[in-house]
């Protein structure tokens, strides 16, 4: 009789929804290194929050506001965001869903030029990339990190609560809803992958 080995990949996920202002990026990059931190993963904090910034960067550019601080009854269900993390095994991914169904390209950037570089970075950063069109619409667009060490939070039933100012968050509701089924299937696809 043969047994067969199988690997287990833990799975550790945590989100957070934004409204896509500027002041979101600074938020964003706060998640990854508070979350990370948990996860006991502080050596990829640098890389995967300067992806993040970049991505929501991206995202705030196809669905914010133009204005630095909207009024809150300016802010609609296009304005909301979601960014996620998601460490599988042996993998970490960036990622954040936006509602825009326009899809960011990248650049020639020159020397000179302000801006630009930020898929060209997370290019060079990731492992690999790419955006992925979930069934609940909008788009995610995903960069992924190969870790050397698993993530090792500790088991003690705490969970990691970032707290985010009244004013940037997004308000609840169905696009809420939307962007929380779309990375949970994004979540569930990965995994039918992994099986």
């Amino acid at each position: 009789m043969n047994a067969t080995a199988s690997t287990v990949k833990t799975l550790h996920v945590s989100r957070l929804h934004l409204v896509a202002v500027a002041s979101a990026v600074p938020v964003a990059r706060e998640f990854v290194h508070q979350t990370l931190r948990h996860w006991k993963l502080d050596d990829y904090a640098a890389d995967a929050a300067l992806m993040m910034s970049e991505l929501v960067s991206n995202a705030v550019k196809a669905t914010g506001f133009k204005e630095a601080q909207p009024k809150p009854w300016q802010i609609t269900a296009r304005h909301v965001m979601a960014i996620q993390l998601r460490a599988v095994g042996d993998e970490l991914y960036v990622e954040v869903w936006d509602r825009s169904s326009v899809e960011p390209v990248k650049q020639t950037v020159t020397a000179e030029a302000e801006g630009g570089r930020g898929l060209h970075l997370v290019e060079a950063l990731a492992k690999d990339w790419g955006i992925y069109r979930p069934p609940a619409g909008g788009k995610i667009v995903w960069a992924m990190i190969s870790l050397t060490k698993l993530p090792s939070p500790a088991l003690d039933g705490s969970t990691l609560q970032l707290r985010v100012p009244d004013d940037l968050e997004a308000p609840r509701g169905p696009v809420r809803e939307q962007a929380s089924i779309a990375l949970m299937q994004r979540v569930l696809d990965g995994l039918h992958r992994v099986l």
